[in-house]
């Protein structure tokens, strides 16, 4: 009885997510467990999940930084696509697949997960250039504001760094 009146006051989350073919979004994807670098240590298995998934299922990659723990992007999607969950599902088992398993609870063995992400990522729908031009400053930004460096030209484990090399080059 007091679980049925709990679930009355409380439903369930429903994350509804837009459908909106050829949308501009912004990403943020983070590990279960805050505070590890297991993102950095694996940075070649996470290039490789990626590459692999958005040779499969292109999209144009405006931004992309990797931090220790979490990664924050920018997508735009295909004019016909709006699928962007699929590539993230695919990305996370990909990524999590070259690890060895470790300890997990029976829910995540249920789910046949790993334990390595958070079931979930937030994303961001741009509505415009200002939007566009906030969220790429965050991508560009948040290895300083975290700390990794002092300046974010010199945060290498982002798109940003492989743009600078190729113009330099």
């Amino acid at each position: 009885m007091i679980l049925i009146e709990f679930a009355q006051n409380h439903p369930m989350s429903n994350y509804r997510r837009p459908q909106t073919p050829g949308a501009t979004i912004f990403f943020t994807v983070s590990l279960r467990a805050q505070g590890s670098n297991l993102l950095l240590q694996e940075i070649t298995l996470l290039r490789s999940a990626v590459q692999r998934t958005l040779r499969e299922r292109p999209v144009t990659v405006n931004a992309w930084a990797v931090l220790p723990d979490h990664m924050h992007c920018i997508w735009t999607l295909p004019a016909e696509d709006h699928d962007f969950s699929t590539r993230w599902r695919i990305i996370k088992a990909r990524f999590s697949r070259g690890l060895p398993k470790g300890p997990r609870t029976s829910s995540q063995i249920k789910r046949q997960e790993r334990g390595i992400w958070h079931r979930r990522f937030w994303e961001h729908h741009i509505r415009s250039k200002v939007d566009f031009d906030a969220h790429m400053e965050h991508c560009w930004l948040d290895p300083v504001r975290h700390g990794l460096v002092q300046k974010p030209e010199h945060w290498e484990f982002t798109s940003f760094a492989k743009m600078r090399r190729a113009s330099v080059a």
